[in-house]
């Protein structure tokens, strides 16, 4: 096993029609406004940007973003990292009963130095920071869509 591999994968049951979810997970660069664990984004080309971001633990991640495939009419958003984390992340929105369902799915190697010296006692610990964080986005993106 690679304790350096992560594989994360999240599910938010958001109150509005996915064309309305899908616009909004694809301005990155308004992350921050709803997402607290999102401190930053910079964009760097019309697909392209950089972002940092910092949950519980008291370390942030910067990572440079760029879009590998956008596909309003499917509902999906591929995005390759690299940073401090290596890899890449997908959104897919689908419709689901009144709302939509958005299904984040991650798969990064961590490339930041101090988190790969500590990657096997504190992995429990870097998955719940992971988890907390993605609590924080969907609370904050559910109330950023009821409020529109």
């Amino acid at each position: 096993m690679d304790w350096c591999r992560y594989r994360f994968r999240s599910v938010w049951d958001l109150p509005a029609a996915p064309e309305t979810v899908y616009r909004v997970l694809e301005r990155a660069e308004e992350y921050p406004r709803w997402w607290p664990q999102v401190r930053e984004v910079a964009a760097t080309g019309e697909e392209s940007g950089t972002a940092r971001f910092r949950s519980f633990l008291p370390y942030g991640l910067r990572v440079t973003a760029h879009v590998r495939r956008r596909e309003p009419d499917a509902g999906v958003l591929e995005i390759a990292l690299d940073g401090d984390l290596v890899g890449g992340l997908r959104w897919t929105v689908r419709a689901s009963g009144d709302g939509t369902r958005a299904l984040f799915e991650q798969e990064v190697e961590v490339r930041k130095p101090l988190m790969r010296r500590l990657a096997v006692p504190c992995r429990p610990v870097f998955r719940a920071n992971h988890a907390l964080m993605m609590r924080g986005g969907r609370r904050g993106l559910a109330a950023c869509l009821e409020a529109v």
